[in-house]
């Protein structure tokens, strides 16, 4: 028997699928608000799953992976030569560095030392990250075939470079279901940068879509000042007796449409505004820190007590994740250091490192970090050439798809391991490459999902989340 959200894509009228599309932002976020305290797909988890729940930290812009964990001390000797068209081997560059006449080698001007038990290479400017070296599994040798920022972001939280698939906290809201009837399944929070040259990437909703699926599947974002959700608090004048009486009617009414029609967005509908009635009591008993410990500021830091800095956003992360959401996506923007690599890079590691290993050790202390796959990087790497001008402390650093670091901690990801290597210039794969389809493929196993039967009939295909291409699940980096 044919699942009732297919078949109301199967026979979904030509002037329904122009009235989703014409949606506009108040009615996207209406429409997000909504994923039941069950659901999910019976089929799922296909097997016993080793982690529940996801906090995905995207730093958007891509941290450059040799200045911070993918270390390279034979460029010293390299210093202002010129790359090696036998490293460079024909890839195509970007348009801000295409037309260099030289594309000079520039050294990390950071320190780096060992730490934990795998030896890992972690730079000085993140302190607190180097503390937590035996809980994360740094993956040296991802690789994407995005080389700009718009379908390199898309590409690693949606599958496909091209804008309108679902993304992966969709998938996972659409497959796994709630584990919380007052808050929605998947959540979106931003973060803002201290640094006033920090070259800020723009993102929009459609990265946090649920694409083809239904948008009760989108991710809900929360603002971090003024009403954290849009639409959901009752007008001036509208007590809450009243707001109750009109959603009763409203239900009564879309029932009925959707008796006669049989749309599944109708009876979504029903429930996101269901939804949205209980989010005036959830989202502010969410959103107030003021029960937060002292000592819940000392581990994150005491940026965490201003709203919208990142180590705020994470703590947030954490209540989000005790509260039973499903999939937390943290964007946090300026990193992407064309310029001015050893001012910014510094300031942009001050504003997350603590609250990482705080984010870290809390869900550890709270026995969550086993069942919480945490995950921290960008969306390609960057060059080891310099854009720009080149001195001994000022460099710039162009994108880079060939290579880059990302690391994950919990949710059944090995601790303390280092994965893949790179040639000596931080360019090329040499062992174990993880491509974005493979990350995919291994976060869904952890969350007990087989990506390659995880699919959805639209335009007549099997759609997922690791498309049509080979996925591997990475199997060296999976705890037993």
């Amino acid at each position: 028997m044919m699942h009732p959200i297919d078949e109301s894509v199967r026979v979904a009228t030509r002037r329904q699928l122009l009235k989703r599309s014409a949606q506009g932002v108040g009615g996207i976020a209406l429409a997000s608000l909504l994923e039941g305290a069950e659901g999910g797909l019976p089929a799922l988890p296909h097997f016993a799953p080793k982690a529940k729940r996801v906090i995905w930290l995207h730093m958007v812009g891509s941290p450059p992976q040799m200045d911070l964990f993918d270390w390279k001390p034979k460029m010293q000797e390299y210093f202002d030569k010129d790359l090696p068209e036998s490293i460079r081997n024909g890839q195509r560059l970007t348009t801000m560095t295409s037309g260099q006449a030289r594309f000079p080698i520039a050294p990390t001007v950071f320190k780096f030392a060992q730490h934990g038990r795998s030896g890992a290479w972690i730079s000085d400017i993140l302190p607190w990250t180097t503390k937590m070296a035996d809980d994360i599994t740094i993956i040296k040798s991802m690789h994407t075939e995005a080389i700009n920022h718009e379908p390199a972001i898309t590409f690693i939280q949606t599958g496909s470079m091209i804008a309108g698939k679902p993304c992966t906290g969709s998938w996972a809201a659409y497959g796994l279901g709630s584990m919380n009837k007052d808050l929605p399944s998947f959540v979106v929070l931003n973060a803002n940068h201290t640094h006033p040259k920090a070259n800020v990437q723009a993102i929009s909703a459609k990265l946090w879509s649920a694409g083809f699926l239904s948008a009760q599947y989108a991710g809900v974002a929360l603002r971090s000042g003024g009403d954290p959700v849009l639409y959901i608090n009752n007008p001036d004048g509208v007590d809450g007796k009243t707001r109750r009486r009109m959603l009763d009617s409203l239900g009564e009414l879309n029932q009925m449409t959707y008796d006669k029609l049989g749309d599944a967005e109708t009876k979504a509908r029903i429930e996101q505004y269901e939804m949205a009635f209980r989010m005036q009591t959830s989202v502010p008993d969410l959103t107030n820190l003021s029960k937060e410990p002292e000592s819940t500021y000392k581990l994150y830091g005491e940026a965490a007590k201003k709203p919208g800095t990142f180590a705020n956003q994470a703590l947030m992360a954490r209540r989000l994740a005790e509260r039973g959401v499903r999939f937390i996506q943290l964007y946090m923007r300026g990193w992407d250091v064309h310029n001015d690599v050893p001012e910014i890079l510094p300031a942009q590691c001050k504003d997350v490192d603590q609250a990482l290993y705080g984010l870290v050790q809390d869900l550890k202390s709270r026995g969550m970090l086993d069942e919480t796959v945490v995950i921290w990087g960008g969306e390609f790497g960057r060059t080891i050439y310099s854009q720009g001008k080149l001195t001994k402390d000022m460099y710039g650093r162009d994108h880079h798809p060939r290579c880059f670091s990302l690391w994950a901690a919990g949710g059944g990801f090995k601790p303390g391991v280092v994965w893949g290597e790179t040639d000596d210039f931080s360019y090329n794969i040499v062992r174990d490459p993880v491509h974005v389809r493979d990350f995919q493929a291994t976060l869904m196993h952890n969350l007990g999902i087989d990506h390659r039967r995880f699919t959805y009939k639209y335009q007549g295909l099997d759609q997922r989340l690791t498309g049509v291409e080979e996925a591997h699940v990475v199997k060296g980096i999976i705890r037993s």
